[in-house]
């Protein structure tokens, strides 16, 4: 059967945003079932195949195509603005997005933080198929800057067609509980201007080379030990 964004259905269903988002601490809107299922094993095998963990800047020759055309659909500037719309940010799609993509995360990453000013608005879409982990990797909005139990909304499994944004303030604290292993999340970001998005993608793209350089290194020094 044909897959139905080849037939012109979009795969990211942006009508099934809430109509408004949250305003306090911070603008926020969260919404499950933003995929159909039929997507979901075309996505996922599709997935860049990432050696290193963290979020890496989306390049399309990492990914099959179904990624690429739900990136496309995340980024076109009608998607933006009705995300923008609701987070009370005027034609989003006026900002560069920057988009990153994730297979895994290890247990240094999650701590509180806001993002960076550069930042306008932040969207995740999580691919998971499921998540037997609970709380561990689990998105958590939050009220303070240092208590990880402070959550303002329930928090967000990282499961196929969960869906996540926020605007960037200076209060707009999230994080999970550590968390090592498989996690497929892809992300966008809408910056201040094309010079920030230049400065993070040449970063992101930095910290992937070190980072399979370093696993080279740690890998040649296992097998030189054993």
């Amino acid at each position: 059967m044909a897959d139905p964004a080849q037939r012109g259905h979009p795969m990211f269903l942006a009508d099934r945003l809430p109509l408004a988002a949250r305003t306090a601490p911070f603008p926020l809107l969260v919404a499950s079932g933003m995929l159909e299922s039929v997507h979901a094993d075309r996505l996922r095998a599709d997935f860049p195949r990432y050696g290193e963990a963290g979020f890496f800047p989306w390049n399309a020759a990492d990914c099959g195509p179904s990624i690429n055309t739900l990136v496309a659909e995340l980024t076109a500037p009608a998607v933006a603005d009705a995300i923008g719309q609701r987070l009370g940010v005027e034609r989003l799609s006026q900002y560069p997005p920057l988009v990153t993509l994730c297979r895994s995360l290890n247990s240094r990453h999650g701590s509180i933080h806001t993002d960076s000013q550069s930042k306008i608005a932040t969207a995740l879409l999580y691919l998971n198929a499921e998540w037997p982990h609970g709380p561990a990797g689990s998105l958590r909005l939050l009220a303070q800057p240092a208590d990880i139990a402070s959550q303002v909304v329930p928090e967000i499994l990282p499961v196929y067609g969960n869906f996540v944004a926020f605007r960037r303030t200076r209060n707009s604290f999230h994080g999970h509980l550590p968390f090592e292993g498989e996690r497929l999340a892809l992300q966008v970001a809408w910056l201040a201007d094309a010079a920030a998005h230049a400065r993070k993608t040449r970063r992101g793209n930095t910290s992937r080379t070190l980072k399979k350089l370093l696993g080279g290194l740690d890998r040649w020094w296992k097998r030189r030990a054993a």
